[in-house]
């Protein structure tokens, strides 16, 4: 069984415990042991048992973004030592991309880093099809890795302020998923839905100005009607092609959603689409209302959310 050690900064615990779910199966199936701090037993010494575990592992996992980057313990002490042990060959370091970040100039920029390409986590259309890709690139590396290798001891080595080696005696059975639901407020929420919007506002603009210059006959317009609203425009050989409408609606009850329409007339009220901002235990997402292409509800990212609508407004040139 591969020990796995997960380094992470605490502003990130939602992709930890995220990543943990993922990581269920390959748990289940007893091919792999997943440490974290979650797991040190209440009166343990914090330092002694993260400095075991980090020394214990076969697989460090670092869960990187600006705010692990910027954390003196998570930089500066663990990742540190999981390199040192990593160039030694007496352990394997995979940096996870959670947020974007400058890691490529760090010396993790040597290692080959998950999502495929590096792609941060938040990234991607879905988390789900993110943490899809760490799971199956680390399932490939940890069943390789536990061919023909012996079992590890249950124990740890923890070295004491005296210099000598001690032990720590396996923990009580218990569950690997000890992350309790979060609570998300309105204000939470509300946060979430501007983040979003101003995320697929970017996103239109940048997309509208590089469509002449990579479509001969083409244009693309953006403009902005409101703090909370945009219009978005094609025209082939001057001729108006697509249009759509984006703004933040409270159509639907009184919690705010972003609304799409697939006109660009701003007085328009129609919808083609909304996005509400919906939650699960760990985490929110967006969550599209009116339309369902696979049959089963996607947990949207910002960047999803911008690539559905995108891919709606389009379809319509033909």
């Amino acid at each position: 069984m591969t020990r796995a050690f997960v380094s992470y900064c605490h502003a990130d615990e939602q992709y930890r415990a995220e990543l943990d779910k993922h990581l269920s199966l390959l748990r289940r199936q007893g091919l792999v042991d997943i440490w974290s701090d979650h797991r040190i037993p209440a009166g343990g010494e914090i330092e002694a048992h993260i400095s075991a575990e980090l020394e214990a592992a076969d697989l460090i996992i670092l869960l990187v973004s600006s705010d692990f980057m910027n954390s003196d313990y998570c930089y500066g002490i663990e990742m540190q030592r999981a390199m040192e042990r990593h160039q030694a060959g007496s352990a394997i370091v995979v940096p996870i991309i959670v947020r974007p970040c400058d890691w490529t100039s760090s010396s993790l920029g040597t290692l080959k880093a998950l999502p495929k390409d590096g792609k941060p986590l938040v990234k991607w259309p879905t988390l789900d099809d993110a943490f899809l890709d760490v799971v199956q690139s680390l399932r490939k590396l940890i069943t390789g890795q536990t061919k023909g290798k012996p079992q590890p001891a249950p124990t740890s080595p923890v070295r004491e302020s005296s210099g000598r080696v001690a032990t720590i005696a396996p923990a009580h059975p218990r569950s690997g998923t000890l992350s309790f639901p979060k609570e998300f407020r309105d204000i939470d929420r509300d946060n979430f839905l501007n983040d979003a919007f101003n995320y697929i506002t970017a996103y239109f603009e940048n997309s509208l100005q590089q469509v002449a210059p990579r479509n001969p006959g083409y244009e693309g317009r953006f403009r902005r009607t409101s703090d909370t609203g945009f219009t978005g425009t094609i025209y082939r050989d001057g001729t108006r092609v697509a249009g759509c409408h984006v703004r933040i609606t409270h159509s639907y009850g009184s919690r705010g959603q972003i609304g799409y329409s697939g006109n660009d007339s701003p007085q328009d009220n129609s919808f083609n689409e909304i996005l509400s901002v919906e939650a699960d235990d760990q985490s929110m997402y967006l969550k599209g209302m009116m339309t369902n292409w696979s049959g089963r509800e996607h947990k949207l990212t910002h960047e999803g959310a911008a690539e559905q609508l995108w891919q709606l407004f389009i379809e319509r040139v033909s």
